[in-house]
């Protein structure tokens, strides 16, 4: 599977996406603005945004092919009004939502990531009714000193980055080669992305779980993908995620806060 070039960050087709992902959106939005004001969600974000993608398996969604088209929407956002825009957090949880099904598909090597990465998407989600930008909480976090804190908005969304870059790297190694193996580009996305940052006991743990990844054969049978159309969806999210990951981390260093941490 041959690596694609020459896509720009952020191209986004809205005559053939924009219909399906705003219908996807707009009915996640229903049912949650439905909740009474001030009450805490019984249903966690991610699992209202996978029940939307659930209803809407008839247009021929994957799951490659619907977070590809909500990070496309995302980068040409920040894309069109630059760096210094103030991203919404509703949107950006939305996107982060799909992602975890991703992560799903992996199996038991990243269940870890998976129950962390959900977990610090909700949170951001429900602090979304509240701060309402990923400007503001970093603002907050700044004001009361927890930028760091275990649990802070700012510590949690700098850990949903890591998620969205590990499947980024991912992709870009499962891309690199037809010779490359699912538990190659597993291991070098995680060394790359995530291992710096988890301590010793969490490593052990997923380069044990790596021998329990699927083959490249069965990863894309549970993505309902070819090699032609996985290879053209990954590298979608590849080109969409990178503006992303890029704008949350200059949230940090304009902040002068380094991101070794």
């Amino acid at each position: 599977m041959a690596l694609s070039h020459g896509r720009s960050f952020g191209t986004v087709d809205r005559k053939i996406m924009a219909p399906n992902f705003h219908s996807l959106f707009s009915r996640r939005e229903r049912q949650w603005t439905a909740k009474k004001t001030g009450e805490r969600v019984s249903s966690s974000r991610v699992a209202i945004v996978k029940d939307a993608a659930l209803e809407d398996a008839n247009t021929g969604l994957t799951q490659l092919s619907a977070v590809a088209n909500s990070f496309e929407e995302l980068s040409s956002v920040v894309n069109s009004n630059g760096f210094n825009f103030d991203l919404r957090l509703e949107p950006f949880c939305d996107a982060c939502s799909l992602v975890s099904d991703l992560f799903g598909s992996l199996g038991i090597a990243f269940k870890f990531a998976e129950l962390e990465y959900v977990s610090k998407v909700n949170d951001l989600a429900e602090a979304s009714r509240i701060h309402g930008t990923l400007n503001n909480i970093l603002d907050f976090d700044v004001r009361n000193d927890t930028v760091k804190t275990q649990g802070s908005l700012s510590r949690n969304l700098r850990r949903v980055r890591l998620g969205l870059d590990l499947i980024r790297a991912l992709f870009q190694n499962f891309l690199s080669s037809d010779d490359c193996s699912l538990k190659e580009a597993a291991s070098a996305a995680y060394a790359k992305t995530c291992a710096p940052y988890h301590a010793w006991a969490i490593r052990t743990a997923v380069s044990a779980g790596m021998f329990a990844l699927p083959t490249r054969e069965q990863l894309l049978l549970r993505l309902n993908e070819s090699d032609e159309s996985a290879e053209k969806e990954m590298q979608r999210y590849i080109d969409a995620s990178l503006p992303i990951i890029e704008y949350i981390d200059k949230l940090y260093t304009s902040r002068n806060i380094r991101l070794d941490w």
